[in-house]
């Protein structure tokens, strides 16, 4: 009997530990091409600092592409809003 409580602890703290995971997400996140580089500084600190990681930054547009958890999404939306910052998750994009 104290064998099956055993496993059944171990399963419930098994499962919390589980549940506690920040599901990880590819997007990709641009900006306006007049946005401070210092906008981006920030966006890219704050992904890196919550778990995250830059996966490619553009050249040609103002942006980044990122895995990073909805908690660090929810801060990184919130730097953007007030230069317009597009974040939608990365697809693979294909011509008919």
């Amino acid at each position: 009997m104290r064998f099956f409580a055993f496993i059944v602890a171990a399963l419930s703290l098994f499962m919390a530990g589980v549940m506690a995971v920040d599901i990880q997400k590819s997007v990709l996140i641009t900006y306006p091409p007049e946005t401070p580089d210092s906008v981006l500084a920030q966006a890219k600190k704050a992904i890196e600092e919550g778990g995250g990681t830059i996966t490619h930054e553009y050249k040609l547009i103002k942006g980044f592409a990122a895995k990073l958890g909805e908690k660090v999404l929810d801060q990184v939306s919130a730097l953007g809003k007030e230069y317009n910052a597009l974040i939608e998750e990365d697809q693979v994009v294909s011509a008919l």
